[in-house]
């Protein structure tokens, strides 16, 4: 039985019980995902406990416009990449100007 945070005060964030569930679900999923919390300490251990203090601090929202966040993700996602591409072009660079000198 989860007593904190309660259900009386988690409705103040979100304007329905499903949408609560929803938002819930995803940024629980998120954060197993190894998303970066978005506060810096816990009461619950599992991630579906974390995300609900996250809601009632209001530090999660439901997002209005999911499918824009979702191509975001993704944009920084291939930055990310690009960038470790960078960084290991620029360690193998080294690491050759190093060996012929």
């Amino acid at each position: 039985m989860m007593l904190k945070p309660s259900i009386d005060t988690l409705l103040d964030h979100v304007n329905s019980k499903y949408s609560l569930v929803i938002l819930a679900s995803k940024r629980a999923h998120e954060l197993d995902s190894g998303a970066k919390p978005s506060l810096t300490s816990f009461d619950s251990v599992k991630s579906v406990g974390q995300a609900l203090e996250e809601i009632d601090a209001g530090t999660v929202i439901n997002d209005p416009h999911p499918e824009i966040k979702r191509e975001r993700l993704k944009l920084e996602e291939e930055e990310r990449k690009m960038q470790k591409e960078r960084e290991q072009r620029e360690l193998e660079a080294r690491i050759r100007s190093e060996q012929n000198n």
